[in-house]
């Protein structure tokens, strides 16, 4: 299959551009419990629209996953396109909730207990670590570095796909306790 040329001009901005993203964010949603809103809001609901859009991205970036091996690259980044999307659209609601609610604790005993926290600790040691890699795998791939992007994504993808299924099992876990 023939790639356009790699622009490494854009992707070298791009890089800066994803540093200091990641910086921010990190910095954002591991501060954002000392942070509050000078207003109410009632954002009970965010949560369950979180569940949805990181299902949302995970169907996306299966999708993805099959319009490449498909061999269709356009319809590929099409699908990761929507992918970061809703994850951007988690990503802000997530830390808005956070920054306007206390956390919610978990209200079961017994191995449940267990199994929740595994995958919550599993689940925001993963997001925190992959963000950056999502990031410049997406670069790969929006500047047309091919076999880097490919390299990367190896690794990157599942697990992006085990963040974005797991976030949704943590709130159906956590949903009886709000």
């Amino acid at each position: 299959m023939h790639y356009p040329k790699p622009n490494l001009t854009l992707a070298k901005k791009l890089n800066i551009a994803a540093w200091i993203a990641t910086v921010v964010v990190l910095g954002l949603v591991f501060g954002m419990h000392y942070l509050s809103l000078p207003f109410e809001l009632d954002v009970s609901i965010l949560p369950k629209i979180n569940a949805i859009l990181n299902s949302i991205a995970g169907v996306f970036l299966l999708l993805a996953l099959y319009f490449i091996k498909k061999g269709d690259y356009r319809l590929h980044s099409k699908m990761i396109y929507c992918a970061v999307f809703f994850s951007i659209c988690f990503l802000g609601c997530y830390v808005l909730y956070h920054i306007t609610t206390e956390p919610t604790r978990f209200c079961k005993d017994g191995m449940i207990r267990t199994i929740y926290f595994v995958l919550l600790a599993t689940h925001i040691i993963s997001a925190a670590l992959s963000f950056p890699f999502i990031l410049f795998t997406f670069i790969r791939g929006f500047t047309f570095q091919v076999n880097k992007h490919k390299k990367m994504a190896r690794w990157v993808f599942p697990v992006w796909l085990y963040v974005v299924v797991t976030g949704p099992i943590c709130y159906l876990l956590l949903a009886p306790c709000y």
